[in-house]
């Protein structure tokens, strides 16, 4: 909605721009998809090293605590 509302000022200022962001909004999304894809992959990988680093220690019981404020 906020975008949406951004857009509407932008044509109230420049129409010309906001039209040329309309038709370049998808080739932008298009062209960033593949980087968005590579952030979750690097994601589950760095996960699953964390996971295997701390086997061991879970093995043992040790359990991690939820107080650094990163809901789980």
């Amino acid at each position: 909605m906020v975008a949406f509302l951004l857009w509407c000022i932008l044509f109230v200022l420049s129409w010309p721009l906001a039209m040329l962001v309309l038709v370049l909004w998808p080739l932008v999304w298009l062209i960033s998809l593949p980087f968005k894809l590579l952030g979750f992959a690097i994601g589950g990988v760095f996960t699953l090293m964390k996971s295997i680093l701390l086997l061991p220690a879970r093995i043992f019981g040790w359990r991690p605590s939820h107080q650094s404020g990163v809901a789980a």
